[in-house]
C-alpha cells in the first residue's frame, strides 16, 4: 500500500478484513473521503459498485442505487475512515500548499467555503477562485459571477472537467485561468456573452432545469446541492424529497 503510513497500512488492513474489500477498494475510498476533507467522497470503485457519493450525516448514492445494503456498507465504510483519519496518522505529512497535500491549493487564496475531490482530481472553492488539481497538477480559475456547486469529471476517458452554477452545467476550461498551465478545449457554454434573444417564429427554451443530464454523476450533484438547500433551511424535507424522486427518474 503505497503513500500510507505504517499507522495507516494496519488500519486499512483491518478495514479490509472486516469489511471483505480488497486493500485497493479501502485505500482507494480512504483517498476519497481525505480529497472530501473528511465530511465528504466522490469515488469510482467498481468493487462498491462504481460511481457514487457519500456525504457525512447526509445522503450516500451507490452505483447500484436500490442496493441498500451496499449503501449501508458505503456509509459505514466511509463514517469509519473519516474517524481513522481524524485520529490518525494515515497519511504522509506534505507540506500546506504543494499538491499531494490537504491543503493543495495556494496558500495565498486562503480556506476555501467548499471542496472536494473525485477519481484523481480535487477542487476548492473560494470568493472569485476556483483551484483545481488535476493528476498533481494546479490551475487556479477566475469564476466571474458564478456561484459554483460542484466539480464533476466526465465518464468515458474524458479528462474534461465540468462544475454547476446558476447557468447550468459549465466546462471549467471555459473560464479565465488565474494561475496554472491547462490545455485549452471548446467551453461547453458561452456564458461570457450576454443570451440572444429568441426568435420570434421559433418558441422560447425550456428552463436550464429541463436540461438536467440523465448521467448518475450529474444527479449526483445535483442531489448534493439540493442537499445543502435542505440543510441551510431553503428547501423543505418534502420538497428536497419530491426533487430527489423527480431526479431519480431521470436515470
Amino acid at each position: 500500500m503505497q503513500n500510507l503510513t505504517p499507522v495507516g497500512q494496519n488500519i486499512v488492513a483491518d478495514i479490509s478484513a472486516r469489511y471483505n474489500l480488497s486493500t485497493d477498494a479501502v485505500t482507494h475510498m480512504l483517498f476519497a473521503v481525505n480529497n472530501g476533507g473528511g465530511t465528504m467522497a466522490q469515488f469510482n470503485c467498481p468493487e462498491l459498485g462504481g460511481s457514487g457519493q457519500w456525504m457525512q450525516g447526509g445522503m450516500t448514492m451507490v452505483g447500484d442505487m436500490f442496493n441498500h445494503g451496499l449503501q449501508a456498507t458505503v456509509d459505514n465504510l466511509c463514517n469509519e475512515l473519516s474517524s481513522a483519519l481524524a485520529q490518525n496518522q494515515m497519511l504522509p505529512v506534505i507540506q500546506p500548499g504543494t499538491p499531494g497535500s490537504n491543503q493543495w491549493w495556494p496558500m495565498e487564496l486562503g480556506r476555501p467555503f467548499s471542496s472536494g475531490g473525485q477519481n484523481n482530481i480535487r477542487y476548492a472553492v473560494f470568493p472569485n477562485r476556483l483551484a483545481v488539481e488535476h493528476n498533481g497538477q494546479v490551475v487556479v480559475y477566475d469564476t466571474l459571477d458564478h456561484q459554483i456547486g460542484g466539480v464533476s469529471q466526465q465518464q468515458g476517458g474524458d479528462t474534461s472537467l465540468t462544475f454547476s452554477s446558476q447557468y447550468g452545467t459549465i466546462s471549467v476550461n471555459s473560464l479565465p485561468v488565474v494561475s496554472g498551465i491547462t490545455v485549452s478545449e471548446p467551453p461547453q457554454s458561452n456564458f461570457a456573452n450576454p443570451p440572444q434573444m429568441p426568435n420570434q417564429d421559433q418558441p422560447a427554451p425550456e428552463p436550464a432545469v429541463q436540461n438536467v443530464s440523465t448521467q448518475p454523476n450529474d444527479i449526483i450533484q445535483l442531489l448534493e446541492n439540493l442537499g445543502r438547500l435542505r440543510d441551510a433551511g431553503v428547501l423543505t424535507q418534502d420538497e428536497f424529497d419530491s426533487k430527489k424522486q423527480e431526479l431519480m427518474a431521470r436515470i
